[in-house]
């Protein structure tokens, strides 16, 4: 069995480094991939997924050898101020609408599986997501901000029309994102079309995705995982992934057959029951949201302010 590792980036001043964390210590991968010789870790954790068997061979081995060779270049988890673990993903795809629970408290009357249907939305990748911390910016317009807690899964290899049996072989890794939307821009009541997924889903600052990337290899079951969400202390969110409509194998084959995925595309597999719109319980500026998931970690992010 591989070392147990994740691919992190870390903030340090000015730069941004990326990483590999080996239980409560972090190693910054160029430097240590330079030091022990290992190929195939300089370019950080986004290029990695264009060749992920080559870079998690590579990184196996960084992981293996650098706290007994390299220990003077570990720093503790503890004093690494994260950034976003990937940037950017090229494509930010987001399932809707897919798990029971959330269906019935956003009021579906017919929540059986026969009755629904898959669908996707885009989140911008490269203004939208944003790591651990102080990073989120709520939509000035906005009085309906909402949060909503997903298990991102993150693609290593490039599918077109793949089929539910093998869409998982499609996944390099794991990681954590929330789903923050302004419900109130995202209706269009007035109009033809009823809904602004745009205006609604596609905010700067609304796709907070970490702390680190968790290889797919060192989860067992990701459509049986605990996931819990909490805003200020408060629990919110407190369920498993198996509560999903449709699983994460069946969501792939669907978006493949849209579009190609390709290395270092992310999908964000949908929400269970918990989130503000049924309560009209909505998030402010300085509000802190805990996401946790079983077997990847903790990700809190801070709404710092407006935009």
């Amino acid at each position: 069995m591989a070392a147990v590792f994740r691919l992190a980036s870390y903030k340090t001043e000015g730069s941004i480094i990326d990483a590999v964390v080996v239980g409560d210590r972090c190693w910054p991968l160029a430097d240590t991939a330079t030091a022990l010789g290992v190929d195939g870790l300089s370019n950080g954790p986004c290029p990695m997924f264009s060749d992920w068997p080559r870079a998690f061979a590579a990184a196996s081995e960084l992981a293996e050898r650098a706290p007994l060779e390299a220990a003077d270049l570990g720093r503790p988890v503890a004093q690494c101020d994260f950034a976003a673990p990937l940037r950017y993903p090229g494509k930010v795809l987001c399932a809707g609408a897919n798990y029971y629970d959330h269906l019935e408290e956003m009021g579906v009357v017919d929540t059986r599986k026969e009755a629904q249907r898959l669908f996707f939305f885009f989140k911008p990748a490269r203004t939208a997501v944003v790591g651990p911390g102080a990073t989120v910016l709520k939509p000035a317009g906005s009085d309906m901000f909402d949060w909503e807690e997903e298990l991102a899964a993150v693609f290593g290899r490039r599918v077109r029309n793949i089929g539910e049996d093998d869409a998982l072989s499609a996944v390099a890794a794991y990681t954590i994102a929330i789903d923050l939307s302004a419900r109130d821009l995202n209706q269009a009541p007035d109009t033809f079309y009823k809904l602004d997924w745009v205006a609604g889903k596609a905010q700067d600052t609304s796709c907070p995705m970490g702390p680190w990337i968790v290889p797919a290899r060192f989860l067992d079951n990701p459509d049986d995982l605990a996931l819990k969400l909490s805003v200020n202390g408060e629990t919110k969110q407190d369920a498993r992934t198996s509560g999903m409509i449709f699983s994460i194998a069946e969501q792939i084959s669907a978006l493949s057959k849209i579009m190609t995925i390709e290395p270092g595309d992310v999908l964000l597999t949908g929400t269970p029951a918990g989130v503000g719109f049924p309560k009209r319980t909505f998030l402010s500026v300085g509000d802190e949201i805990t996401a946790e998931i079983e077997g990847i970690g903790e990700l809190s992010v801070t709404i710092a302010g407006e935009i």
